[in-house]
């Protein structure tokens, strides 16, 4: 009954990877190469998930997961626990959904095209310029959840997955730094869920 996560340290793959070893699923880890630059890491991982993003994770059935708030919805369910995912009934439950998606939807692609922007703009020198652009959105995007950040979790007293999102995604550009100057409450989730027993470890792994 082992999950198989294909990913790699410090990429999307910790977000997966912190939640299991919080519900405490039996995992094997299956690295994958640097997926930007090297082709035939994509290749490979092209034959499990046609995309070859990570986090890519094979359920014990076989059943091929991808996109990390689908993952996150489905482990709450597989679990039939409420300990990173706010339960129907829950009044965190749809503060939980819409900053959930918001990560996903807004700040997360803010990578794809920032990580090499020669993928989506052929001329040269138009991407210093371009990536300027996407950088400046990015901390806009940011500081928006900052302002609905309560404390000490995102969610207020709550902790959730919404708090291991956050904790991954700031150690990514612009890095902790910046994240402790611009965007204080963000930065001391993070620095808190790093020192969340359960995952300690784990977060080690991933710095």
């Amino acid at each position: 009954m082992t999950y198989t996560l294909y990913g790699r340290p410090r990429w999307g793959s910790a977000i997966v990877e912190a939640q299991l070893v919080w519900y405490g699923l039996p995992l094997r880890f299956e690295p994958v190469g640097d997926l930007l630059r090297d082709p035939s890491a994509r290749v490979a991982l092209e034959k499990v998930n046609p995309l070859a993003q990570v986090p890519t994770l094979l359920l014990p059935d076989g059943t091929v997961m991808s996109e990390s708030v689908a993952i996150t919805l489905l482990l709450a369910d597989l679990t039939g626990q409420d300990s990173l995912v706010p339960g129907p009934k829950a009044r965190e439950r749809a503060p939980f959904l819409r900053w959930l998606v918001f990560l996903v939807a807004n700040i997360y692609p803010t990578f794809t095209y920032g990580d090499i922007p020669a993928r989506f703009v052929p001329v040269e020198a138009a991407q210093a310029q371009f990536l300027a652009t996407v950088e400046a959105y990015r901390a806009k995007l940011w500081h928006q959840l900052e302002g609905e950040a309560k404390g000490p979790w995102f969610l207020g007293e709550r902790f959730s997955a919404l708090d291991i999102f956050v904790t991954a995604m700031t150690r990514w550009n612009p890095k902790r730094p910046w994240f402790e100057k611009e965007t204080p409450r963000l930065f001391a989730i993070a620095e808190r869920c790093d020192q969340q027993p359960k995952l300690k470890e784990m977060w080690a792994r991933n710095q």
